[in-house]
């Protein structure tokens, strides 16, 4: 079953999510990205530590939260992408679209360097 956590902090919202992201449960995680999209927040972090599964439905959720964040000239980054998950992104070459960073402090700080 995926949890899907969001924690708001200034202008910064983190969806921490736990558990396999597939056509099932990808709605569930693009809720809450399209709530934070339509109130354009500022910074989006997807921390995907918890994540051991995603298929294309859970990659296409991302994309659109990326493109909707890009819309209002926020930003969106990833980080805990690992395993199977980070094989994903790799061999779709979406490692090079997406920020992705090793530790959640790690995009928090790269969002604060950005703005």
């Amino acid at each position: 079953m995926l949890k899907v956590d969001v924690n708001k902090q200034d202008d910064i919202a983190i969806i921490t999510v736990e558990g396999d992201i597939d056509l099932y449960s990808s709605p569930q995680v693009r809720k809450e990205i399209i709530k934070l999209t339509n109130d354009e927040t500022k910074g989006i972090i997807v921390n995907l530590a918890g994540v051991t599964y995603m298929d294309s439905s859970g990659v296409a959720t991302l994309v659109e939260g990326l493109q909707l964040v890009n819309d209002y000239k926020g930003k969106l980054f990833m980080c805990h992408v690992q395993g199977v998950v980070h094989d994903v992104f790799e061999l779709s070459r979406l490692d090079k679209v997406f920020s992705i960073f090793p530790k959640e402090a790690d995009a928090v700080k790269a969002y604060h360097e950005a703005n």
